[in-house]
């Protein structure tokens, strides 16, 4: 199948992946109902037709991040993603920075960062949990900084591992004894294309930022382990003060929901918030992250840039999102799911497509700058 959206590059991803990873990319936690409305949510918006207005020029540029980018939208981070495609998140760092869209790399990245930085050149943002060893921390940071990463994005929505039923039963996570590893193998073995391209070719298949400080492993069956022993439930907004003392660079607030958290992370001066729900995968019951939008973004009254992400699957779904107030959005399972299916090539093919859809969205809704838009392009 050629895909002609993001919808075919899941279905290509789900043919071509071991189900506990495609899982791990496709669900949310508990009944999934946050995850389905970030997607339902946003198509439920109309645009208004607009005609007989000159859209011969249109501009689709802004700045996200601190830098320029060629469409209003950036790679989010997805953890394991050099599980989906051989050394992914290199590749799918390559793709975005030719398309000149921001990267975000995750601090749960298979592809370690001194690993991606060496594979482009331009810099990366790097997104950081709050973790219990503050020393490990402040190297980490000293190593963002070492290879010229400029931004910082702090998840604040992780503070606990939320139960992802999908990744119980395809045993990614759960028991890690025999049944599981045997679980897992059989299904790598019916997908001889994967288990050739990353199983045999893509290692190695560790956690690369966090390798240092996992001597019993850095493996998919350490992970959720270290996770539960290792991310800081403690976190409030006064450890930004202890960030600061390490990190003297843009730091954006990413997991904001409520208005009142919002208004509290441009106290502590961050640069950016982005609105988000961790795609559906941790507080299963909260609302979409396209509802919550114009709340956060009334509270933050232009003290910082507002982002969002969940529920992105086409160009289409970008205007909406900044029609309601979002400078930019994150792309999550939109990157995974064309990382899955074709590698870095997907990446790039996708981007490509999102920019036609933006393109034409545009032009018929007689618009032609992304950095002008507003609530009058949608419907009541």
């Amino acid at each position: 199948m050629t895909p002609a959206c993001i919808d075919d590059f899941r279905l290509l991803a789900k043919a071509r992946l071991p189900l506990f990873l495609f899982d791990y990319i496709d669900g949310g936690s508990y009944s999934e109902s946050t995850m389905r409305s970030n997607v339902e949510d946003l198509q439920r918006l109309k645009l208004r037709q607009k005609v007989m207005t000159d859209v011969s020029h249109i501009d689709l540029s802004t700045t996200l991040l601190g830098r320029p980018a060629s469409l209003p939208v950036a790679l989010a981070p997805v953890g394991l993603a050099g599980m989906y495609a051989r050394r992914g998140e290199v590749q799918a760092a390559r793709a975005a920075e030719a398309a000149g869209v921001p990267f975000i790399l995750s601090a749960s990245a298979c592809c370690g960062m001194e690993e991606v930085a060496a594979g482009v050149t331009q810099p990366f943002a790097f997104q950081l949990y709050m973790i219990r060893d503050r020393e490990f921390m402040k190297d980490m940071l000293a190593r963002a900084k070492a290879i010229g990463v400029e931004t910082l994005v702090l998840t604040v929505d992780l503070i606990v591992h939320s139960a992802r039923y999908r990744d119980v039963r395809s045993s990614l996570t759960g028991k890690q004894g025999l049944g599981a590893r045997i679980k897992r193998f059989a299904q790598i073995a019916t997908h001889p294309h994967w288990a050739l391209d990353v199983g045999l070719f893509g290692g190695p298949h560790t956690l690369g930022n966090f390798a240092p400080v996992m001597p019993e492993g850095a493996g998919l069956d350490q992970f959720t382990a270290w996770v539960a022993r290792n991310f800081d439930p403690s976190i409030t907004w006064k450890d930004m003060d202890w960030i600061r003392q390490h990190w003297d660079g843009p730091i954006v607030i990413k997991g904001v929901m409520d208005p009142a958290d919002a208004v509290a992370a441009c106290d502590v001066g961050a640069s950016a918030i982005v609105v988000s729900n961790h795609g559906g995968r941790q507080l299963d019951g909260a609302p979409s992250s396209i509802a919550a939008l114009p709340g956060v973004v009334e509270a933050v009254a232009g003290r910082a840039d507002v982002l969002m992400d969940g529920g992105i699957r086409s160009g289409v779904d970008v205007l909406r999102a900044l029609g309601l107030g979002a400078k930019g959005v994150l792309l999550g399972r939109a990157w995974a799911y064309a990382l899955g299916a074709k590698g870095g090539a997907g990446v790039a093919q996708m981007l490509e497509l999102l920019r036609h859809e933006m393109a034409v969205a545009m032009a018929l809704t007689g618009q032609t700058d992304v950095k002008k838009l507003s609530p009058d392009m949608l419907l009541p």
